[in-house]
């Protein structure tokens, strides 16, 4: 029996790498929240200063914006991303409608991320590191599946467009760094990050 044929196998890699990655991430914040749970005074790995920390946004109402700690959603949503790379490597073809809940999953996951990001650095004045780890798979994460939504032709769009979505894939890591440079701009003119970070490494 001939083994199906992948499509789209980097793809399909990332969102397994990048669903691991946001999934520890989340583990870890949600390790860090029993701790505090358990002891409210008790100093956290990764609060390494005033500025670098968890502590603040674990405690604060923007880190438990539905009603319970933030990263019980990133425990479960990060599964999705995992499950669809896996199954794309097996050769699972996806219907049109699958497509766009995806991505419209992907679009709340960075819409939430934009708005804890703008809370992080202009309402709690904090870089949480393990929140950080999730900013930086969500944002190439979305990119790749919006093009890829494009190139699948689940937006109804020509076959001259659905080819040229397939070459914007290699524009998502710049797309990435870009999105990247607006929030280290963004956390620089707010918080001096830089002097920060130059500090703790004296």
């Amino acid at each position: 029996m001939t083994a199906p044929r992948i499509r789209h196998p980097y793809f399909a890699v990332w969102l397994i790498v990048a669903g691991i990655i946001g999934w520890w991430a989340a583990f870890q914040l949600t390790i860090e929240k029993f701790v505090l749970l358990a002891d409210p005074s008790s100093e956290l790995g990764c609060d390494f200063s005033v500025l670098v920390q968890c502590g603040a946004n674990l405690n604060s109402p923007q880190g438990a914006v539905f009603g319970f700690p933030n990263p019980i959603i990133g425990l479960t949503g990060w599964m999705a991303p995992i499950v669809v790379g896996a199954a794309l490597l097996a050769g699972a073809r996806f219907r049109r409608w699958f497509w766009l809940l995806f991505g419209v999953g992907m679009t709340g996951a960075l819409a939430f991320v934009a708005w804890l990001i703008g809370q992080s650095i202009f309402v709690l004045n904090t870089l949480c590191p393990w929140c950080m780890v999730t900013w930086a798979v969500t944002i190439p994460t979305f990119f790749a599946t919006m093009v890829h939504i494009f190139r699948e032709g689940a937006v109804p769009i020509s076959s001259s467009a659905r080819r040229r979505a397939e070459k914007w894939m290699t524009w998502v890591p710049l797309m990435t760094i870009a999105g990247f440079a607006v929030i280290a701009v963004l956390a620089q003119i707010r918080l001096d990050w830089l002097a920060e970070i130059a500090r703790l490494f004296a």
